[in-house]
This record gives structure tokens, C-alpha cells and sequence, in this order.
């Protein structure tokens, strides 16, 4: 259930990016006066097909990891006397940019109604308190305290965790200073205390990045019993007998008595055998448990065992609900759009010039379980990762590589300036060119999810 679910969140997560990307195009060049032939979302043999009053044939492939508007063209073959001024070659540069351009706006437009939703809905949230500060860390040596809530990141103001990490993913691969400001949890009306954290290479190379792991900071969880709530396929919880409901109460002699203690006890032990105490349903057993060994990017060793925690209750003053009215909600949607583009934007330079390993490039296996989780954890959750995707695709469709929206965009910008088109011959070098660097960054995202199996 748990594969079928994951393969239907991503086939309706692309097909609603792609279909918007798509009919952006669509709908700027129909009020341009441009004949689309055809609509198609997905590629391969048409699983569906359907035409409109105007001719345009409408279709659903079978592999839905694309789409294309297919316009009139006297580039791409004939075309009738009565249907030149039709053809997308012979309308102005400016229609030509609109048409082109729409596509990648359709995607910022999805991602602002996704985040706009979202805040009208409202969104329960952890309020991020700092649990424990990890001796000579660089929030130790900020001066961070345990017990206090993280209220601002260079003078934002972040309500949850997910705005703090979003906000310490914005120095990636630089040495910079961050100040983050804290006040007391349980003291109210307490006084914003500001630290200056100094970050050098912040984060560099790391494959899967957890800034507050790496800042010293652990959120604050309540101390809930380690209790199996999920027993993965293959892992070595699987294979050690351990099953959902059990609970853990020791290990090696040692008292567990934590989920995060247990957490702790797997991770010191890559690869080595733990007599392991449970309870399973009233009666005390014991198990020889092996965790499976991890590295790093640091080169840190680390145990796993595939296993889960129960879910459990947070306590209600700890949750914090962030909802807002329409008009509110909207200046907030425009905000995160506007700061998720330009981190996108940097971090993108940034693995340019080397700064950021390629190793964060995800492809369609990455995203297909992104979206089966979001899919699960709920809407909020699910239009916050839509908003996301449909970001990432807008900036990457605006970049200046032919064969992409932004190549196009490019070559009519030339011919803003020199006032005639980009020769044909150019054009299509550039298109090898592009053929070439998407094909190659298709491989990289595509190896970095079959890695990361």
C-alpha cells in the first residue's frame, strides 16, 4: 500500500506541475492569436486524446514525467496561406516572450495559490525550543541555552522549525555569521537575547544536510517511551525480531528510557551486536540486534536499524497554529515564494562554482518519496512540498540553456537588441549544447537517487 501510495502522490504531484507549466503556454498563446495544435501531458503513446471547438488535440501519454504544447510553426513543416498569421515564428518578440514566459510564471503562480491555501487553512506546528546544546558546538560557543525558544534567523522572524532550517540553508558552502535571536520558553515577556554563531564552509559537502545537527542544536521533544511504531522491510530491526508495539527497556544492561535514548544507543553501535530487553504485549523478552553501519559525510560511522517511533502526543503549549485571513495570507504566500526563489537561485550558483557538492540533486525516485510522504503526513504538508517542487521547476525553466524556456527567452532578448532573429544555425548548436548539459544533469540527479536506495 505503502509503493502504491508513493506512485500515486508523484504521478499527481508532476501531472498537476506539469499541466499548469503547460497551460500556461497554452493560454498565453491562444489570447496571442497563436494556433496550438496540441496539448499533451506526458510523453510515450497517448492513453487519451480528445479535440476542442478549435482543433487543438488534447492527450494523456503514458510516462508522465513531462508535457509539451505543440504550436503552429512554418519552422516545424507547411503551413496554409490562411493560417500564417497563426504561426507562433511570425508573431512579434514580444508575443513570443509572453508565450514562453507563462509557462515558468504558471509555476510561481501555482506555488503562491499552494502557500496561500496553506496559510488559510492554518498549519500546526512544533514551536521551535532548544532542547540540548551539544558541548563546543558553534551554538555553544554562541552562548545558546537549552530551554530557549529560537524566534529569529538574521532578524526573521521564524514560528516553526521548518523556518529556522529553510533560514540556515541560505549560508550553504559560505563562512558567515549568523544571529539568532532566543528568549526564555517559560518566562513571558523575557528579553530577546541575540547570539552571533560564526559558520566556516557551513555545511560543504554534506549529502543530505541537517543544519541544526550541525549548528549543535537539538529540538526539544518530550521524553516519550521507545516504542516501535514502524518495523521497515529488510532492515535490521526486521531482522532481529522486532516488531510495531514493542517497547524497548534496555540494551547492553543499559535502561532506556527514551525514544531519542534508544535513538543515541543505535547510532554509537554501527555493526555491533546488542542484547536488546523489550516488552512485547505484558511480557519481557530478549533479542540480538545488529545495527546496519552508515557513513557520514564527515566519515562519522553511525548505526540504523529501519525502524520507527509510535507516534505520540505533543503537549498542546508546546504547538503553535499559524493561520491567517485571505489578504494576510496572501503577503505571507508572496514572502516564502519570493525567499524560496531566491535561495533556489543561489544555491544553484553556488553549485557552479563548486560551492555546493551536486550530490543535492534529486531526480524522480527522490521525488516520488517526498511526495508519497507528504502525501501521508497531510494537505498542509503536501501543498507546502507542491509550492516547493513548483518553485524549483519555475527557476529551473527561467535558466538560460536552450532547449529550456530560459534559452528561448535568451535568444529573443538578442533579438530585442540586434533587431533580427538568432541565426538558425546558432540555435541549434545551442540546442546540442543544452541537450547536452540536461541529458548530464539528468544522469547526477538520477545516480545521487539510486545512491541514496
Amino acid at each position: 500500500m505503502g509503493t502504491l501510495q508513493t506512485i500515486l502522490a508523484f504521478i499527481v504531484t508532476l501531472g498537476l506541475l506539469v499541466s499548469i507549466h503547460e497551460y500556461g503556454h497554452f493560454w498565453v498563446a491562444r489570447r496571442c492569436g497563436v494556433k496550438v495544435l496540441r496539448f499533451c501531458i506526458g510523453f510515450g503513446k497517448p492513453l487519451f486524446t480528445w479535440h476542442d471547438r478549435h482543433g487543438t488535440e488534447f492527450a494523456i501519454a503514458m510516462i508522465p514525467l513531462g508535457g509539451y504544447v505543440k504550436m503552429l510553426d512554418e519552422r516545424e513543416g507547411p503551413v496554409a496561406d490562411e493560417e500564417k498569421d497563426q504561426a507562433f515564428n511570425n508573431k512579434s518578440v514580444y508575443a513570443r516572450i509572453a508565450v514562453v514566459a507563462a509557462g515558468p510564471i504558471a509555476n510561481f503562480l501555482l506555488a503562491i495559490v499552494a502557500l496561500w491555501l496553506m496559510y488559510l487553512m492554518g498549519v500546526k506546528t512544533v514551536i521551535p525550543v532548544v532542547g540540548d546544546v551539544v558541548p563546543e558546538s558553534p551554538a555553544a560557543v554562541a552562548g545558546m541555552s537549552a530551554g530557549h525558544e529560537v524566534v529569529s534567523v538574521d532578524g526573521r522572524n521564524t514560528l516553526s522549525w521548518h523556518a529556522i532550517n529553510m533560514a540556515l540553508l541560505a549560508p550553504l558552502g559560505e563562512t558567515a555569521t549568523v544571529v539568532l535571536g532566543t528568549r526564555p520558553f517559560d518566562e513571558q515577556g523575557a528579553d530577546t537575547q541575540y547570539s552571533d554563531v560564526h559558520l566556516n564552509n557551513w555545511l560543504a559537502g554534506e549529502e543530505n544536510p541537517d543544519p541544526l545537527r550541525s549548528l549543535g542544536v537539538m529540538p526539544w521533544r518530550p521524553e516519550v517511551p521507545a516504542a516501535i511504531g514502524q518495523v521497515l522491510e529488510g532492515g535490521a530491526a526486521e531482522a532481529a525480531g522486532l516488531r510495531t508495539g514493542d517497547v524497548v527497556l534496555s540494551a547492553n544492561g543499559q535502561r532506556i528510557l527514551s525514544w531519542q535514548g534508544w535513538v543515541d544507543f543505535v547510532r554509537e553501535n554501527p555493526g555491533a551486536a546488542i542484547q536488546v530487553e523489550i516488552d512485547r504485549d505484558g511480557s519481557s523478552r530478549s533479542l540480538t540486534l545488529v545495527p546496519g553501519e552508515k557513513t557520514l559525510a564527515d566519515g562519522l560511522k553511525i548505526g540504523y536499524i529501519g525502524a520507527g517511533a509510535k507516534p505520540f502526543e505533543w503537549p498542546a503549549d508546546r504547538l503553535r497554529d499559524i493561520s491567517y485571513g485571505p489578504v494576510m495570507a496572501l503577503g505571507v504566500a508572496l514572502q516564502d515564494t519570493w525567499s524560496l526563489t531566491t535561495l533556489t537561485l543561489d544555491s544553484i550558483r553556488k553549485m557552479v562554482i563548486g560551492l555546493v557538492s551536486v550530490e543535492h540533486l534529486s531526480g524522480p525516485i527522490t521525488i516520488a518519496k517526498v511526495a508519497g510522504a507528504s502525501f501521508k503526513s497531510g494537505l498542509e504538508s503536501f501543498l507546502n512540498f507542491l509550492a516547493m517542487l513548483s518553485i524549483s521547476l519555475g527557476v529551473l525553466n527561467l535558466l538560460p540553456i536552450p532547449v529550456l524556456d530560459g534559452g528561448h527567452l535568451l535568444y529573443y532578448l538578442v533579438e530585442l537588441v540586434k533587431g533580427r532573429p538568432v541565426p538558425e544555425k546558432i540555435q541549434m548548436i545551442g540546442v546540442r549544447i543544452g541537450m547536452t548539459l540536461i541529458l548530464g544533469l539528468m544522469f547526477v540527479a538520477l545516480y545521487n537517487d539510486l545512491s541514496r536506495l
